[in-house]
């Protein structure tokens, strides 16, 4: 029995990815992959067991980030994290796959993702006040075997209120931060919230 038994996660081929044009880092230009990787024909469930091997698929990973006026959420991914190689590191992120137990076809369009998304966050997240929400790029990184097999899509979250609590165990120390404050800790940050800050300074001080 596989480590990850049972679990199905949504994928595209890596193939159709390099049609669209391969980067690395991040891009914030969503609309130029969106349309295409979110059109039900083009993705589709596959074993984890076999998507975590297999660098000819990409997993489709929602990564959503979260603004409260000028200052951006922050926390410590605890010891409980299902990604040990994660455990302990700063993010600004909460990110997760897309099972097929969440939806009843064997891909998914553009809604059913969304409705998908906000699923997961209202799983880790208790958030007061209404929200907004964008997506405002992807982050590719080939630089590793993790990477090679995922393709993170960036959501932006833009809260009423800074009230925001853990919904579960291994997301702690919560605070919102600035640019300035997450830039003087990069260092320990989990590589795609490195991407997604770098994103964010570009955006916010122009590229």
């Amino acid at each position: 029995m596989g480590k990850y038994a049972d679990e199905n996660v949504l994928v595209v081929s890596r193939d159709l990815f390099e049609r669209l044009g391969v980067f690395q880092g991040i891009t914030l230009e969503p609309e130029l992959y969106l349309p295409s990787l979110l059109d039900p024909a083009n993705n589709y469930f596959l074993s984890r067991d076999l998507a975590e091997e297999d660098p000819s698929h990409k997993q489709i990973i929602p990564y959503a980030i979260f603004r409260h006026r000028d200052r951006y959420l922050h926390y410590v991914r605890g010891g409980g994290s299902g990604e040990k190689r994660l455990a302990a590191k700063g993010s600004i992120g909460i990110g997760g796959h897309i099972n097929d137990i969440d939806h009843a076809g064997s891909s998914l369009d553009k809604d059913t993702y969304t409705i998908g998304v906000e699923r997961e966050i209202d799983e880790e997240l208790n958030i007061s006040g209404g929200h907004t929400q964008e997506i405002l790029g992807l982050i590719n990184d080939d630089s590793n075997e993790v990477g090679k097999v995922h393709l993170g899509v960036v959501h932006l979250f833009t809260l009423e209120s800074d009230e925001v609590t853990a919904g579960e165990d291994n997301i702690t120390d919560l605070q919102f931060l600035t640019l300035e404050q997450l830039e003087s800790r990069r260092d320990q940050l989990e590589s795609w919230s490195q991407i997604c800050l770098d994103g964010l300074v570009q955006l916010v001080r122009g590229r």
